[in-house]
C-alpha cells in the first residue's frame, strides 16, 4: 500500500501543478470538484508518510536519544557525534516534505469551497509537526518556508517563542483549526483520514490534547494555567485509548513497521540500553518483556542491557548476552502504531500540570489513569501493586513529577524523540553517562541543523549558527533556557 500511496500523492501533485494556470480560480471551483480528491489524497500521503518515517526515526535515532535503546554498531549517533547522521538521525526532511504537502491542503481548503472540511485537521497538522520540528532543533525556517510553489527558497529562520506563540504559530493554528471544524457546516465528508476516519469531532479532541501538552511545555516561559485549566474544566480532549490519534501498521509488506522489512543485521544493531533496564527493573516493569527479548543465553529468563555510546572498535560485544527489541518490532508489527498523541500521555500531561499546580485537579488519579492506560496501550497486563509499589505516585525514595516524567518517558518507545524532549525539558529519568561520548560527555540538548541547510539556504543558516553558539547540540531551545 506504500507505494500505491506514494503513486497517487505524486498524481495528485501533477495535478495540483497542472491546475496552476492563468485560469487557476476557473479550472479549480468546479461544483463538482476534483480537489476534494486531490486532497484526500495528500491528506492520506502526509499522515502516513509522517507516521511512518518518524516512527523509525523514533526507533534508530529518537531511542538512542532518549537512552530508551544501544545501538552497537554504525553508533556515532549513540555517541552523541548528531551530525553524522547513519541508520538514522535526520528528520529534518521529513518535517519539511511534509509540513509543504500539508500546505498545499490548507491553501486548497482556503480558496476551493469544496475543500473546506481538509481546513481543520491540515492547521491541526501543521501545528503538530511544526511543534515537532522546533522542539527537536530550536528556531527553524517556518513562516516563509512551506509554499513549494510560490515560497522563498532560502527562508528566513524564525523564533522558536514565535513559532509557538505568534498569529499563524503552533497555538494560534491549534485554535484556528478547531474554530474551523466548528464552523464547518456543509456534507461534504473528511476523505483520506487515517487518524479518525473523518471524524471531526476526533480532530477537535487531538488539537485540545496536542494544546495541553504544548502549554506544559512552555510553561516556564508563559503564564499557561488559565487556559490549560479551561481546556480541562472542558473536558473535550483525548480520555481513552479507542480515541487515539494513531494508525496501525500491519503484519504484512509494505505496511508492517519498517525494522520488520530490513535485514536483520540492522534490526540486532538495536538493544536494550541500561539506563531502560534500570528503570524497568527498578518499578519492577512487566513491560520490559513486551519491549525488549531475554538474553538469548538466559533460557528466556533475563534482561540485560548495554550502556549508550560504546565505542565499537574497541568493545567487545557478544549479542547472545543482550536483549533485542521484542517480536512487536519485527515479527509481530500488527501490535504496533505510528502514535501521534494518546490518552495516556494526555492524562498524564494533565497529572504533572496538577502537580506543578497549572490546574486544579487530582494529580494522583490522573497518574494512575495515565500508567493503567499506557499498560492497555501497550497490551501489557497491569500487576496488582503496581501503583502502590516503585511506582507509587507519593512513593517516599522519588517525587511525584519524576514519577509521571518517567511513566511518560518509558511508554514513549519507539517514539524516542519525545522521550529526549521531556528528559531535556524536565531531566527526569537519571540517564547514565555515555560510554564513549564524542560530545564532551554531555546530553545533547537539541538537534544540529542538517548540512543541506548550510549548502541551500546559506546566509540564513548562518545567522542561526550564530544564534546557537555555532549548531552546537549544546545550546538550548527557547523553552529550555
Amino acid at each position: 500500500m506504500k507505494k500505491t500511496i506514494y503513486i497517487l500523492c505524486s498524481l495528485s501533485l501533477l495535478l495540483v501543478i497542472a491546475g496552476c494556470t492563468a485560469d487557476f480560480e476557473e479550472t479549480n471551483t468546479n461544483p463538482n470538484e476534483p480537489n476534494s480528491v486531490q486532497s484526500s489524497l495528500l491528506l492520506r500521503q502526509v499522515i502516513y508518510d509522517f507516521g511512518e518515517q518518524m516512527s523509525y526515526e523514533g526507533f534508530v535515532a529518537g531511542d538512542l536519544l532518549s537512552q530508551h535503546r544501544t545501538a552497537l554498531d554504525f553508533n556515532l549517533f549513540d555517541r552523541h557525534a548528531l551530525k553524522s547522521p547513519q541508520l538514522g538521525g535526520n528528520p529534518w526532511p521529513v518535517f519539511y516534505t511534509n509540513l509543504r504537502d500539508n500546505e498545499i491542503i490548507l491553501n486548497t481548503a482556503q480558496t476551493i469551497e469544496t475543500a473546506a472540511v481538509y481546513e481543520g485537521p491540515a492547521l491541526i497538522l501543521k501545528a503538530y509537526m511544526a511543534a515537532g520540528l522546533t522542539d527537536l532543533f530550536g528556531d527553524v525556517p517556518y513562516s516563509e518556508a512551506f509554499d513549494g510553489v510560490n515560497g522563498d527558497v532560502t527562508p528566513s529562520y524564525d523564533l522558536q517563542e514565535d513559532i509557538y506563540q505568534a498569529e499563524g504559530g503552533i497555538l494560534d493554528n491549534l485554535n484556528k483549526g478547531i474554530a474551523a471544524i466548528q464552523a464547518y457546516d456543509d456534507v461534504i465528508p473528511l476523505e483520506g483520514d487515517i487518524l479518525f476516519n473523518g471524524n471531526l469531532d476526533a480532530w477537535v479532541r487531538f488539537a485540545n490534547s496536542l494544546r495541553i501538552k504544548h502549554l506544559l511545555r512552555i510553561s516556564e516561559k508563559v503564564d499557561v494555567s488559565v487556559e490549560l485549566q479551561t481546556i480541562y474544566d472542558d473536558g473535550n480532549f483525548i480520555t481513552s485509548n479507542s480515541e487515539n490519534a494513531i494508525f496501525n501498521f500491519t503484519n504484512t509488506d509494505p505496511n508492517s513497521f519498517r525494522l520488520a522489512q530490513l535485514r536483520v543485521g540492522d534490526f540486532n544493531n538495536f538493544v536494550l540500553s541500561e539506563t531502560m533496564e534500570n528503570v524497568l527493573k527498578d518499578l519492577n516493569d512487566p513491560r520490559i518483556e513486551t519491549f525488549f527479548r531475554p538474553t538469548a543465553n538466559s533460557n528466556g529468563t533475563e534482561f540485560t542491557g548495554l550502556i549508550n555510546g560504546i565505542d565499537a572498535a574497541s568493545t567487545s560485544i557478544e549479542l547472545a548476552e543482550l536483549s533485542l527489541a521484542g517480536i512487536a518490532f519485527r515479527e509481530d508489527t500488527s501490535t504496533l502504531d505510528a502514535n501521534f498523541i494518546t490518552a495516556w500521555e494526555t492524562n498524564l500531561n494533565l497529572s504533572e500540570a496538577a502537580t506543578r499546580n497549572l490546574i486544579t485537579a487530582d494529580a494522583q488519579t490522573l497518574y494512575e489513569t495515565g500508567v493503567t492506560q499506557a499498560f492497555e496501550y501497550w497490551q501489557t497486563e497491569l500487576p496488582a501493586d503496581y501503583l502502590t509499589g516503585p511506582a507509587a505516585f507519593n512513593n517516599a525514595n522519588t517525587t511525584p513529577i519524576e514519577q509521571i516524567v518517567t511513566q511518560k518517558w518509558i511508554a514513549q518507545i519507539i517514539n524516542g524523540y519525545e522521550g529526549w524532549i521531556e528528559y531535556r525539558r524536565t531531566g527526569f529519568p537519571t540517564f547514565l553517562d555515555v560510554s564513549a561520548s564524542l560530545n564532551n560527555g554531555l546530553i545533547p540538548v537539541r538537534m544540529p541543523y542538517p548540512a543541506e541547510e548550510v549548502a541551500l539556504n546559506t546566509d540564513n543558516y548562518n545567522q542561526a549558527a550564530v544564534a546557537t553558539n555555532g549548531n552546537s547540540i549544546n545550546a538550548p531551545v527557547w523553552w529550555n533556557e
